[in-house]
């Protein structure tokens, strides 16, 4: 996982550059007040400080679907370029209006990476580390802030502080992360997919994931492609063709279902479980949590909860309880070798689609099918002559090595399988009608109650030492299936090629569809309550806390001046969050994003009633002095721990890969505009109900929020994107239902 670690690392070089721009304006607004003569024009110093702001929010409504038109990586290359022009122009500013127009270059650039960078992390990063990754942004944005901090308060130290030079040296890291998006950063593989270029995705995830095979993945992404869809949650017994054995002859053959993934070998069959699994139960009838006495729980919250609690231990790209739980699906029987849909080498006889290899690679692996089949009563030269300009089927051993076991496995991450199957129906008129379902599967229970699912099972004969699982699935059409074509072809699977879904880009009516509103729901209420939780009320007026309880004085009297004096607190309190956002990091993966944010949001909660009763309690100098430094200090630690990254790494993972620009761009704005708001409310309120009144108002926002994490915000650690979105589908489907 080193190459998708280096590239998150690169990638959040964007918001390091966002958190210097915040510390340095902080600081040399003081020295450009003097310079302008502002201290009779607030109106002209508030919009020096919120040009960026401005600037980011008109970007951010741009952002979303362009970058889903040109890509992530483009759009990551304007923003150091902007970063760039506005570190030049404010070096250069010889009045205040040029001053103005800098910023809004400036926030042009912090408007793309804040969007994008999330996005970014999310489509390249593996599940198992996807949200420790996406904490970097969050770290690399205070590491910014310190280092920009330190350099800001050296400065003025001196006789003459330059805030020109304060502002203009934002120029030197944009080089170098202009360099790091033109040379090292490469496309999002999920985009690449979205617009049917697979050579190149497969050739990123390889150096993403450093090793060749990658097909399961790929399929993965292609999978990804699809909005909306029935979806079904069944359970499987799934075992060896050869030691799941009946004493019902052909009539129990009819329960069996032979799934396949993009590679081959040996063949594993599957067997639906009599009843109801405990996660079906939860999707059908609504929340177990609703017999608890929480009738409010949304029941998606439920369905993901009920997935975490019976998956095996996270972290491994396999099943802990059954090794060969990775590899059992990448494999078919070996009489149907030749029998393998290939969605990359769709040439044949002067029709269909050119792959993006040319007719010259020579990558045997990189024509790995992305879909297998299972021989049916139709016959492949019947689906073969009514669906030669949609597929082609071509022979490929090249993944059989080391006498026939399969080179890889068919993990897709966070313990989740991926593999399709084969089903028929016999129509009105006799004949045979068939299609591909897609299927995600985990495993379930544990190695003592397994066993006793299977035995349970009427007919069935489980070997004492047989290999076994039991597993739950998510059941849906193929991404690429189309009804369309169906018509047209009534025997066989209608699927088309990635680029065939490319060229229709993002459909608006998608964002429709319950499980995109649900996560819209979601997104958006998730980043309204984040800015009015009141980081920007405290993060603005730290100084004037601290002022107040004695902190600045102290500085003062050894020899620091008040401007300075400010500028070092901000930097040693903006130094107190590092450590706290990487134990975020260390437990975003194992813990959980909905742990974290129901653990926070309360200690966010008792620090700002902490700061009202010192604000309206006379408790003495030293008292209040250490409440309010105290609280200030764990507000903030608390802050980037959960309610700081948390919105965004979740707004980048709950949405699907058409569709995610344009959704992420939705919460992005709401994101900006809520920024706005309290920035430019607080001078307002604090002249009408004073600190302690904004900050109970703080206090009221969070315990709104704690009371929607409960109930609305599910938990997608470990998850595939694609899986997360297929369940909010499922999810969204039920609660509208209930």
């Amino acid at each position: 996982m080193r190459g998708a670690v280096l590239v998150a690392i690169a990638a959040s070089i964007g918001n390091l550059l966002q958190g210097w721009d915040n510390a340095t304006i902080a600081g040399s607004i003081l020295y450009i007040k003097k310079e302008f003569k502002l201290d009779s024009e607030p109106t002209i110093e508030g919009l020096i400080v919120a040009m960026s702001l401005i600037g980011a929010t008109i970007i951010t409504t741009f952002s979303g679907p362009v970058s889903d038109w040109v890509g992530r990586r483009p759009m990551l290359i304007i923003s150091s370029i902007l970063y760039f022009l506005s570190g030049l122009v404010m070096l250069w500013s010889p009045n205040v209006y040029v001053l103005l127009l800098a910023r809004l270059i400036d926030g042009f650039g912090i408007g793309l990476a804040v969007t994008l960078v999330p996005v970014y992390i999310s489509e390249t990063a593996p599940p198992e580390i996807r949200g420790s990754l996406n904490t970097l942004p969050q770290f690399s944005g205070s590491g910014g802030m310190f280092i920009s901090y330190c350099m800001v308060f050296a400065m003025s130290l001196m006789v003459n502080s330059d805030w020109r030079v304060m502002l203009g040296v934002l120029s030197i890291p944009s080089l170098l992360y202009f360099a790091l998006t033109i040379f090292f950063l490469p496309e999002s593989p999920r985009w690449l997919v979205s617009k049917g270029r697979m050579v190149e995705a497969k050739q990123v995830l390889q150096r993403l994931r450093g090793r060749e095979d990658v097909s399961g993945e790929m399929a993965l992404l292609v999978e990804g492609l699809g909005v909306g869809g029935e979806t079904s949650i069944e359970e499987y017994v799934i075992g060896p063709a050869n030691e799941l054995t009946d004493d019902q002859g052909a009539t129990a053959d009819k329960d069996r279902i032979t799934l396949y993934g993009p590679e081959e070998g040996l063949s594993w069959v599957a067997r639906p479980v009599k009843g109801q699994s405990s996660l079906a139960l939860v999707s059908r009838r609504g929340s177990m949590e609703n017999q608890r006495g929480v009738p409010l729980m949304d029941p998606l919250v439920t369905l993901f909860g009920s997935v975490h609690e019976k998956l095996p231990e996270m972290g491994s790209m396999r099943s802990t309880l059954f090794p060969n739980f990775g590899s059992m699906f990448s494999v078919a029987d070996q009489q149907h070798k030749t029998e393998q849909w290939d969605e990359e080498s769709l040439q044949q006889e002067g029709e269909g689609y050119a792959s993006d290899a040319g007719g010259g690679d020579s990558d045997d692996n990189l024509q790995s099918p992305l879909l297998s089949r299972q021989t049916t009563n139709v016959e492949v030269k019947d689906i073969g002559q009514q669906h030669g300009s949609i597929m082609s089927m071509r022979r490929n051993s090249s993944l059989m090595q080391n006498g026939g076991e399969a080179v890889s496995s068919m993990g897709i991450g966070g313990g989740w399988q991926l593999a399709w199957k084969w089903s028929e129906r016999e129509g009105a008129d006799g004949k045979k009608e068939g299609g591909f379902k897609r299927i995600y599967l985990h495993q379930e229970g544990i190695p003592g109650s397994r066993r006793g699912s299977l035995v349970s099972l009427p007919g069935v004969d489980i070997p004492e030492e047989g290999e076994f699982v039991q597993a739950a699935a998510l059941v849906s059409q193929p991404a690429l299936f189309y009804k369309e074509l169906m018509d047209q072809h009534p025997v066989g699977p209608a699927m088309v090629h990635p680029s065939e879904a490319a060229s229709k880009g993002p459909n608006w009516q998608d964002l429709f569809e319950p499980g995109v509103r649900h996560a819209l729901l979601v997104g958006v209420g998730i980043q309204i309550l984040q800015q009015f939780a009141g980081i920007n009320g405290v993060l603005y007026y730290t100084p004037q806390i601290l002022e107040q309880a004695g902190v600045e004085v102290l500085l003062a009297n050894i020899g620091i001046g008040s401007a300075s004096a400010s500028i070092l607190i901000s930097a040693l309190t903006t130094l107190l969050m590092l450590p706290s956002i990487g134990l975020a990091m260390r437990l975003m993966d194992i813990s959980g994003r909905r742990f974290l944010l129901l653990s926070t949001i309360p200690v966010l909660i008792s620090s700002l009633v902490v700061l009202v009763v010192a604000n309206l309690v006379d408790m003495g100098t030293v008292v209040h002095a250490v409440l309010s430094t105290v609280s200030v200090v764990i507000y903030f630690c608390c802050f980037v721990m959960g309610f700081g990254p948390i919105p965004n790494i979740l707004c980048a993972e709950i949405f699907p890969t058409r569709v995610r620009g344009v959704c992420i761009a939705i919460c992005a704005l709401t994101f900006w505009i809520g920024d706005i708001i309290v920035t430019y409310t607080l001078p307002v309120m604090l002249n009408s109900i004073g600190l302690a009144g904004v900050f109970g108002i703080y206090a009221v926002v969070c315990t709104i929020a704690l009371v929607f994490v409960f109930l609305k915000v599910p938990e997608t650690k470990g998850m595939p994107l694609e899986v997360i979105m297929e369940i909010f589908a499922v999810g969204a489907k039920q609660a509208a239902i209930d």
